[in-house]
């Protein structure tokens, strides 16, 4: 789909004041990003984990959770940790664990399975907790729309503590203690923070008073519990700014050089880490997001979260490297499985015109933990909001939408229409209820219809500045280096330059799948690889001029090292 390029415009004298320590270029880039004062501003290109974090304790109810886990951990009262299936939920949950057992607690984990239970706490899991003697239930990732099973709960004597960072319901539950940034009145400054986030919140909070129970932790212990926050903010693609992005940042850190031989070996089998033991480059976002996550999450959507819990946890190096290896090849499994269902998706798109739908609504005899993934791709494809459901016994479904879409709030003015929902402004769960997808279909197009006020919305390509191609140089390398890790909030810097003269240029990969360009400006020569575009070599050719929209970086081999610049978008020059 053809994209709106647009350019930020260039900042003002005023803005140059505030940022008149910086060069020009850094000051761009923060202003595109929003970042204003110079506090802000300090925080995001020099963070510091002494005094960027937050105290725990800023938690309206931090104090009230501690002494109850405190006194359940004293007593042996036997608690669960209630996680969730995917790479945050099952990070929050390790955190938690590690610290609850650490404090020498009766801590076991409960990870819902996706098909069986579902998203959250249900009511079967709440009497079943009960009936084993459970006296507390401390939710990761989950919690806050299960207002009904926390009631559930209290009534048979279990008290629930949630630690959670989804979107508000309707109706608010009362648990013993909430840790959850966004709830309405809560005191804590910071509210982006992932479900990993708030559970380390929780577990630094219990890290500081463990003397009261006679536990001595080393001071700073909780650091070695960064890499899964890093994991688990990357991968629910929270914003990567304030105070989250100083987690992220010295998380990635942490998960170079990680004590948890799950987690090294789950490396080693994705290629980050070689044959001596150290990763092969800097550990950065890009690995989780796609060498780490999808493997973690692969065991939640075709399998059970348990075996991802487990390759966390585990403490044997060859134990470890055997639920790697299975890890791996379930991954493996499930690409290939999401590509049969993205493919019958599209079929039923084509046949019934929907692609002419403001939202789409599609559904099959799929695997409930890919429609979350079939969504997200047509979302991509078509950008407009996508609901994928799963045609199996409880129509667990998933949604994905661009900016301009609301899918939780659109989802409560059709609530009657599922047993349950929750999420976050651009990704959902939800459970619709038997026999009315086609009425999802028919609401959600009618109120995306009317969100969009009639017309198709157009996808827009930020770009942080127009530039020549001399100024993609080792200068602007080190900038864009700056402003690492990326991810939402905070992307990967994208430059445009114009009338680039293409002086040669190959289909490279398997198929010809991607390009690669020479290119040249005012005598100045540069390589450019265009990943996923070798069919626009049908139309290009040596002389040809273009237009083109790129993130710069670096490529390593063999010993050299040379700028990079990865195309994002590409048009020919009309002049």
């Amino acid at each position: 789909m053809d994209r709106i390029w647009k350019v930020a415009e260039k900042i003002d004298a005023d803005s140059s004041a505030v940022h008149s320590d910086v060069s020009p270029r850094v000051a761009q880039l923060l202003s595109n990003r929003k970042l204003k004062s110079a506090a802000v501003i300090h925080e995001f290109l020099h963070p510091d984990y002494d005094k960027d974090l937050h105290d725990p304790f800023s938690f309206r109810e931090m104090g009230r959770a501690v002494d109850r886990l405190l006194r359940a951990a004293k007593d042996k009262e036997p608690i669960v940790v209630h996680g969730d299936y995917d790479a945050d939920g099952v990070s929050a949950a390790a955190i938690m664990a590690t610290v609850l057992r650490t404090l020498g607690a009766d801590a076991d984990v409960f990870l819902p399975h996706r098909e069986l239970d579902g998203y959250g706490l249900n009511m079967r899991t709440v009497e079943d907790l009960a009936d084993r003697g459970v006296k507390v239930i401390v939710t990761c990732d989950c919690g806050i729309a299960n207002t009904a099973e926390i009631a559930a709960a209290a009534a048979r004597g279990i008290d629930v503590i949630v630690t959670d960072h989804h979107a508000m319901p309707a109706e608010l539950p009362r648990p013993y203690a909430t840790i959850h940034p966004k709830v309405p009145g809560e005191t804590y400054p910071w509210d982006g923070l992932a479900g990993g986030g708030v559970a380390w919140k929780l577990a630094k909070a219990l890290l500081s008073r463990s003397s009261e129970i006679g536990v001595t932790t080393p001071p700073g212990s909780e650091k070695w519990l960064l890499d899964l926050v890093a994991i688990s903010s990357v991968a629910d693609m929270v914003p990567l700014l304030g105070e989250t992005r100083t987690l992220v940042k010295y998380g990635l850190v942490v998960l170079g050089k990680t004590k948890r031989p799950g987690l090294r070996a789950l490396m080693e089998a994705a290629g980050v880490f070689g044959v001596d033991g150290s990763p092969k480059k800097a550990i950065d976002a890009t690995t989780i997001g796609f060498q780490i996550a999808p493997r973690l999450n692969a065991a939640g959507r075709l399998d059970h979260a348990n075996a991802a819990f487990a390759l966390i946890m585990e403490t044997d190096p060859a134990r470890a490297t055997e639920l790697a290896a299975g890890l791996s090849a379930t991954n493996g499994d499930r690409q290939r499985q999401t590509e049969t269902c993205v493919a019958e998706a599209r079929a039923s798109i084509a046949k019934n015109g929907w692609d002419r739908d403001p939202a789409i609504v599609v559904a099959g005899d799929w695997p409930p933990g890919l429609v979350g993934l079939v969504a997200g791709k047509l979302m991509d494809e078509f950008y407009r909001p996508v609901f994928a459901v799963s045609m199996r016994e409880n129509c667990v479904g998933s949604g994905r939408s661009i900016p301009e879409y609301h899918v939780v709030e659109a989802m409560k003015t059709m609530s009657d229409v599922f047993e349950k929902f929750g999420g976050h402004p651009q990704a959902c769960g939800f459970t619709v209820k038997k026999g009315m997808v086609d009425e999802l279909r028919e609401r959600l197009k009618k109120h995306a219809g009317e969100t969009f006020g009639g017309s198709d919305p157009i996808p827009e390509l930020a770009i942080d500045a127009e530039i020549s191609l001399a100024e993609a140089d080792w200068d602007l390398v080190d900038t864009v280096r700056l402003f690492e890790p990326f991810g939402i909030g905070n992307p990967e810097p994208r430059f445009l330059s114009k009338r680039l003269r293409i002086t040669d240029m190959a289909p490279v990969g398997v198929g010809g799948k991607h390009l690669r360009l020479s290119v040249s400006q005012g005598g100045k020569s540069q390589k450019m690889i265009a990943f996923g575009m070798g069919a626009k070599a049908e139309w290009l050719f040596p002389g040809t001029e273009i237009d083109a929209v790129y993130t710069i970086g670096v490529n390593e081999w063999n010993g050299n090292r040379e700028v990079q610049l990865k195309v994002i978008d590409l048009r020919a020059n009309r002049g």
